[in-house]
């Protein structure tokens, strides 16, 4: 393992990628909030990450605690606050799927849903650097065809009432808004089945967002869907 970057060597000053970031924001076609950010959480998950505030990753990880899109439905991981006390590092220790413990992704953010994205780090198919979800309706995890750029813009301005057609209820906005950034909405029956289909006739509670990605590994390892 090569020896990590010092933190200096990933704050970029001269091009950050916060400015790219923000513009996106500011032309964003649904709602947008930043969650606030500690320096020092902020600094420490960037130097665990190893990537520069140059990227849109870094740049989200040293600028904010994490970002609520479209009314709280989409949570974009950054260095984690109250209202999201979970860092992009803190996040991804010990989700690893695969046999021989390598990580095979970086969760990037989740929904209200209890869907999770990732970028694809190897363990997911050949296409390294593109963003994937893991569809709460299938327990299959799925290409999206973008980088994590592009992911981000199309969480921002993106159809994603289309995008989550089958995945949203009537009211879903003001329920999604109900949640923190630690909290996901669980099924019954769940999304996968036969009776889970209509989300509109099935019951649904918050639940944490840690007990539902522990939830999704139990049932893809029995549904042999790894």
């Amino acid at each position: 393992m090569s020896e990590k970057r010092p933190i200096s060597e990933l704050i970029n000053t001269e091009e950050p990628g916060w400015a790219l970031v923000t513009e996106w924001m500011r032309d964003a076609t649904h709602t947008v909030e930043v969650l606030p950010v500690d320096e020092q959480a902020a600094r420490d998950t960037l130097y665990e990450i190893q990537v520069t505030s140059r990227s849109p990753m870094g740049a989200i990880i040293l600028n904010t605690g994490g970002i609520l899109v479209d009314h709280g439905w989409i949570r974009i991981l950054g260095s984690g606050c109250p209202r999201m006390n979970r860092s992009i590092y803190t996040w991804n220790q010990g989700k690893s799927m695969f046999p021989d413990g390598s990580a095979g992704f970086l969760l990037i953010a989740d929904d209200a849903a209890g869907g999770f994205f990732a970028t694809n780090g190897g363990g997911l198919g050949e296409d390294i650097g593109k963003t994937y979800y893991l569809d709460p309706a299938s327990l299959y995890w799925e290409p999206l065809g973008v980088t994590y750029s592009e992911f981000l813009n199309f969480c921002f301005s993106g159809d994603l009432q289309g995008y989550y057609q089958d995945l949203r209820w009537k009211g879903w906005e003001e329920d999604a808004a109900k949640l923190d950034g630690n909290q996901v909405y669980n099924f019954y029956p769940t999304l996968w089945t036969r009776e889970g289909k209509n989300i509109n006739e099935i019951s649904r509670k918050a639940i944490a967002v840690q007990e539902q990605y522990e939830l999704n590994e139990d049932f893809i390892r029995q549904l042999g869907n790894q």
